[in-house]
């Protein structure tokens, strides 16, 4: 009977070598085929020249889990790569989910390996958004109505979380990140919160900025930016955008960390 092989979720992070685990670039180097979405094959093609690759487009989410999974039930071993983290809004649940499904199947191992995700990339650029309580949130509707999106920005801003969004816009929905913003207004947001933008994380023509809620109703982001939206104690120092995370409150507190 045929030994069933492996498939290795990897998050290879922004996409450039430094910005990849050493365990990522370990799970590829060790794969006998790397699948994924065209743009992230791209960016790690060049890396291992000599391996075979299998490419789908975006919307082809299942039809590439499920040649991952076919071609481990046949005895190889197969790394799976998404942008950032894969499980974050990446590959690992869905494949997890299919695999699960099956039936009759030799058992396959599944790994996955973390990646850093655009939040704390693009917060490093920034400066430190994240450092108290935040929550990230996608604007794209198009696995979760925007009924549920906009449920969730008004409670993250009741909250008074930082919060990043992602895919803030796209061709398809280019007044998205716009929606949001009023929503955030409405909610009780106020349009002096510092903002800030990074698109491109760690990729050639990478740029950031640092905006108010209010610019950010008018900002052209597209699905390569990531957009952050401070909390009322979010300020800029030397050009950075920080978030006290209470230090400067508890000055007779010591500290555990």
């Amino acid at each position: 009977m045929m030994k069933a092989g492996k498939v290795t979720l990897v998050g290879i992070g922004p996409g450039r070598a430094g910005g990849m685990t050493a365990d990522a670039l370990q799970a590829m180097e060790e794969a006998d085929v790397l699948c994924g979405y065209t743009v992230y094959i791209d960016l790690v093609r060049e890396m291992f020249p000599e391996k075979a690759f299998y490419v789908t487009s975006m919307t082809k989410e299942r039809e590439r889990c499920r040649w991952a999974l076919e071609t481990a039930y046949s005895g190889q071993s197969v790394a799976l790569v998404c942008s950032g983290d894969a499980g974050v809004y990446g590959m690992a649940g869905l494949l997890l989910s299919m695999a699960s499904e099956e039936e009759n199947r030799p058992d396959i191992r599944i790994e996955t390996v973390p990646g850093v995700t655009a939040a704390t990339a693009g917060a490093a650029i920034l400066g430190a958004p994240l450092m108290n309580d935040f929550c990230v949130i996608s604007l794209s509707d198009r696995l979760t109505p925007w009924s549920v999106i906009a449920l969730r920005l008004r409670a993250a801003a009741q909250g008074d979380f930082v919060i990043c969004l992602y895919n803030p816009a796209s061709r398809g929905r280019p007044k998205h990140l716009h929606r949001a913003c009023k929503i955030l207004l409405e909610a009780g947001k106020k349009p002096e919160t510092i903002c800030g933008w990074v698109r491109n994380i760690g990729r050639n023509g990478q740029d950031s900025g640092i905006l108010t809620l209010e610019q950010l109703l008018s900002f052209p982001a597209d699905m390569f930016t990531t957009v952050y939206i401070g909390s009322n104690s979010t300020r800029v120092t030397n050009g950075r955008i920080v978030t006290p995370r209470g230090y400067h409150t508890e000055k007779s507190r010591p500290c555990k960390e």
